[in-house]
């Protein structure tokens, strides 16, 4: 059997031509392909607006620069996340807080945000960042009054979840990153990703005031609206009004994304067939601790179980060319976290989940010959 990876692109000759036709075209960056990729992305997404950038952690470092965040200011997050949620804080000189997992979901615990609030002064913490992890929608709602009871704002980390949603108190579909909960939500278009575009990423809002301010600190603080230039020269007169970074998106790369954004619903439909037949192949097995909750919103960015025996598991699947993955290390663990005083046993239930936790392969490519393989590689390990 052929390599077979965790997580992977799907690139189609329509998506080559797409990318052809922009390179025979008068724009490789800063063109129409950029707008047009925003409001295609926005639509898709239930948001006002959309801003096109560099990467998941460009737009997740202009997020934080957008809603001000000041050295020493405090951020909750969660340890189970890749690292640059927690270091767009750090970017800013904030500090980062971390607060434990749901057993059940492995998303923040508001419980457990919540007793973090109330067991320190009102106006401690300047904002939270969830994590829509593995493609499950945190329940923003839930979220959004708490923050609102405490006078945080809310960045939804939704790089794994384009297409993913929660319901409701109204039982209404509530789309990750349509911006009626969260100020700031960003996507990333890495290429194990729902849709990708080589490197990228995508900040949503429903606020016109940080939509205008992001698409100036994307590219240098330079005003995008001439009339609010404090000087009035000529037509090549522009201004740098604060600093800001170059974190703009190419029209190659918008090119690709708006030809995959096309098929972004597909790719959904089967990464849940995929989870739905692990679900099958693993319910009630011995040396299963835990499958992940079936859930219609789910965008299955990634398949996670947690195993008996994680690490001989993960070592014989390499073996056999399965190339699981562990998601994630916590973030509190990581040396640099740890000069900061976060040490073993400060977050028990992430680290828990560490212990056991196994990214299985899923995307819109695999088919049914190699996930059969990977599900007997796995039950042979075992017998």
């Amino acid at each position: 059997m052929k390599r077979i990876p965790y997580g992977r692109q799907h690139i189609t000759e329509e998506d080559i031509q797409a990318v052809n036709d922009v390179l025979r075209s008068d724009y490789l960056t800063q063109g129409p392909k950029i707008a047009e990729f925003e409001k295609a992305f926005a639509e898709y997404e239930g948001s006002e607006y959309a801003v096109a950038v560099s990467g998941g952690t460009a737009a997740l470092h202009l997020s934080a620069l957008a809603l001000n965040i000041q050295p020493g200011d405090k951020i909750i997050t969660t340890p189970i996340t890749f690292v640059a949620t927690a270091n767009c804080v750090r970017y800013c000189g904030g500090e980062v807080v971390f607060s434990d997992i749901d057993p059940e979901t492995y998303l923040l615990d508001i419980g457990k945000v919540r007793q973090l609030l109330q067991s320190s002064p009102k106006g401690t913490y300047k904002g939270i960042i969830p994590v829509d992890f593995a493609g499950r929608a945190v329940d923003l709602e839930a979220l959004r009054n708490l923050a609102d009871e405490f006078g945080l704002w809310i960045i939804e980390d939704a790089t794994h979840a384009p297409g993913g949603f929660f319901t409701d108190n109204r039982r209404q579909k509530q789309l990750c990153g349509n911006g009626n909960f969260a100020d700031l939500a960003t996507f990333s278009f890495h290429p194990v990703k729902h849709i990708t575009t080589g490197e990228g990423g995508m900040i949503t809002t429903n606020n016109e005031k940080l939509y205008l301010r992001l698409r100036n600190l994307r590219t240098h603080g330079i005003q995008q609206n001439h009339n609010l230039n404090q000087k009035k020269d000529g037509i090549w007169y522009y201004e740098m009004q604060e600093l800001g970074f170059n974190y703009r998106m190419t029209d190659v790369a918008a090119a690709l994304g708006l030809s995959q954004l096309k098929r972004a619903d597909a790719g959904l439909e089967r990464r849940k067939e995929i989870a739905a037949l692990y679900e099958k192949a693993f319910a009630g097995k011995p040396f299963i601790r835990r499958l992940p909750e079936i859930n219609e919103g789910h965008a299955y960015h990634l398949y996670i179980a947690e195993f008996e025996n994680r690490d001989g598991l993960i070592n014989h699947l390499r073996k056999n060319n399965i190339m699981a993955q562990v998601h994630y290390i916590p973030v509190h663990l990581m040396p640099y976290y740890q000069q900061f005083g976060w040490k073993e046993d400060d977050m028990p239930v992430a680290e828990n989940y560490y212990r056991h936790c196994l990214s299985l392969p899923v995307y819109s490519t695999l088919t049914d010959e190699e996930q059969s393989f990977v599900i007997k590689t796995i039950e042979e390990f075992y017998a």
